[in-house]
């Protein structure tokens, strides 16, 4: 009798996991997204030099179930802000935009971006191959940047 329990419990625990799978993590940020952060500085910035003093930070919610990017863009000691994305790329490579956004123009932007939901889930499944990064007049491949991370 202890043995069928065990067996009837490892097969339902097993059925648990196998429906789960991949899709676990999709299926919980479907529901209202997932927050994603970065840490930006001029350090970051590849090809460098980004600006020396500025920094920033970038607080994203990825929701692939509504197509969208919700987030809000910082920025301190960047004058004249031109231009902000999401790139795909690691750390210390420049990478294509994938997501155009607000530029914080005036110290700080929020706004919402439309994204395909392969996109934002390819964003969830591996945050750190993505950064944000902010441009200015005098650092127009990019003052700050930081990679996101959960």
């Amino acid at each position: 009798m202890r043995t069928t329990r065990i067996r009837v419990f490892l097969a339902v625990g097993l059925g648990a996991v196998l429906l789960a799978g991949p899709w676990g993590a999709a299926a919980a940020a479907d529901d209202g997204g997932r927050t994603l952060l970065a840490e930006m500085t001029g350090a970051q910035e590849a090809p460098g030099p980004g600006d020396p003093d500025g920094s920033g930070t970038a607080v994203l919610r990825v929701n692939p179930g509504q197509e969208q990017i919700c987030y809000t863009l910082t920025v301190e000691n960047v004058e004249d802000v031109t231009a902000a994305h999401i790139h795909v790329a690691p750390p210390g490579e420049p990478g294509p935009v994938v997501v155009p956004l607000v530029p914080p123009t005036t110290g700080s932007s929020s706004d919402c971006a439309s994204v395909d939901r392969d996109l934002a889930l390819a964003i969830l499944k591996d945050p750190a191959a993505y950064y944000v990064n902010v441009h200015s007049s005098d650092f127009g491949a990019g003052a700050v940047r930081g990679q996101l991370h959960t």
